[in-house]
């Protein structure tokens, strides 16, 4: 097939046109894409462990550690240990994300109507995405278990 057939070079397109799309929107925040996905995580919930922040997002520490310690020096997160386990290290919020949390996602709102992406059917999209991503998921158990098996025999 076509390359412009390939579902596979659609999401890569989009995922790419997205990330530039918030770049743009972030950078008069001084925040980078996977700084404002780190942000949204907080929002959620603060003073969460660093692993599961790398969970939520499907990063991995080594690409992790160096944007929280960005934003840690720009004045985003603050880190420290968790009392209940001291292996942990537990990412909370700064004054600084609470009070831009609302003109950040204010920027955002504003960006996106601009350019009508209401327009498309944003619920559909998402449910489908977020069922391609149940598939991947699923892939990796399978994965997973068919390497345990071949390291048994």
């Amino acid at each position: 097939m076509k390359l412009e057939q390939q579902l596979c070079f659609e999401v890569y397109r989009a995922s790419s046109n997205f990330t530039k799309l918030y770049a743009r929107v972030l950078e008069p925040f001084s925040l980078t894409f996977p700084q404002y996905l780190v942000l949204l995580v907080l929002w959620e919930e603060d003073a969460v462990p660093m692993k599961d922040i790398g969970t939520r997002l499907g990063l991995g520490t080594g690409t992790l550690n160096p944007i929280i310690s960005r934003m840690q020096t720009q004045g985003w997160v603050e880190k420290s240990r968790s009392s209940l386990d001291k292996r942990a290290t537990l990412i909370t919020l700064t004054d600084r994300a609470r009070n831009e949390h609302k003109a950040i996602c204010r920027a955002i709102q504003e960006r996106l109507e601009t350019y009508h992406f209401f327009d498309i059917d944003a619920i559909q999209l998402m449910k489908n995405l977020k069922n391609l991503n149940a598939k991947f998921a699923e892939m990796k158990i399978e994965q997973e278990e068919n390497a345990k098996g071949a390291k048994q025999s």
